[in-house]
């Protein structure tokens, strides 16, 4: 029996398979980022970088609920200028393509900011424009199809590579179709979904917030019929190339983004503790069983699957 095909594309770039790390787990070193592709991701994400340090939110910055986690960690980070190095080691290292997430508290500073991840050897540019707990208040872009066109035009302006844009997912439909179609004007070629959502919770017993910045961005199962339906949504859209995040854990999770239209599936809180970096040959393996039982010969066959008339 031949083997089912996972290879998969974003554009023009060729995945392995269409597993990807997530940005904000295991993405602030070379190290670690080659440690994610050689346990099986197709890809992997750096963690989002500006255009100086930040040293983040005070802690407590992440706590764990019943239905995921809820961080808080204010997208801390060592700047463009010292991560370039750790860029520039992976690509010298690991032939799996690296996507760099970036954010900014203007379009100069995404396009700066770009422009040297770019330069450093990212082959895809990500825009985080939608964390819910950035000190830049950056989820707000994501909302704002005139400042998303502006970020977009920016950065495309200054790096020859396939720029991403991250989309929120506390977005309702029509919000959503401006901004992606403000996008794709100003030259967009692909969508990441969903970020993190806007959560908190509370200490009943000292009766305060247990994060150190009262709000965090909620990720893990809870967010998965979420991140499903933007990227149905977004498929009805638009035929470019989709990352579908938030809330995998299994081969099934990947399958429902699959079919609902995302060419590839990052994993994130998934990796905290829960089955660590082997989870990727553990849902590659599975993913190989049900295209085997199905008859299906590769998995970009079921891409989008659900949207046939």
């Amino acid at each position: 029996m031949v083997k089912p095909d996972l290879t998969t594309f974003l554009g023009k770039i060729k995945l392995e398979n269409p597993l990807v790390l997530a940005s904000g787990i295991l993405g602030n070193t070379a190290d670690l980022l080659v440690r994610v592709a050689r346990a099986g991701a197709g890809a992997v994400t750096t963690k989002s970088i500006g255009p100086r340090e930040n040293m983040g939110h005070p802690s407590p910055n992440i706590v764990e609920v019943n239905c995921g986690y809820i961080n808080a960690m204010g997208l801390p980070n060592p700047g463009i200028q010292k991560f370039v190095e750790e860029v520039k080691k992976y690509k010298s290292t690991c032939s799996k393509p690296l996507i760099g997430s970036i954010y900014g508290s203007t379009e100069k500073e995404y396009a700066l900011v770009a422009e040297k991840m770019s330069e450093a050897g990212a082959d895809i540019i990500e825009l985080n424009v939608s964390c819910p707990h950035s000190k830049e208040g950056i989820i707000n872009i994501g909302w704002d199809a005139k400042l998303v066109s502006r970020i977009v035009k920016s950065v495309k302006d200054v790096v020859n590579k396939p720029v991403f844009l991250k989309l929120p997912g506390n977005t309702n439909i029509k919000s959503l179709k401006e901004v992606v179609n403000s996008a794709i004007k100003y030259g967009i070629d692909g969508f990441t979904a969903i970020n993190t959502l806007p959560a908190m919770v509370i200490d009943v017993e000292t009766m305060l917030p247990i994060l150190g910045n009262t709000v965090g961005g909620l990720s893990g199962p809870a967010i998965k019929p979420i991140g499903v339906r933007i990227v149905y949504e977004l498929r009805k859209i638009t035929d470019l190339p989709i990352i579908g995040v938030g809330g995998v854990k299994t081969h099934i999770d990947v399958l429902e983004y699959v079919l609902a239209g995302a060419n590839a599936v990052a994993i994130g809180s998934a990796l905290v503790h829960d089955k660590e970096i082997t989870i990727f040959k553990e849902i590659q393996k599975n993913l190989e069983e049900y295209l085997a039982k199905k008859n299906i010969k590769t998995i970009r066959e079921l891409i989008g699957l659900i949207h046939r008339k």
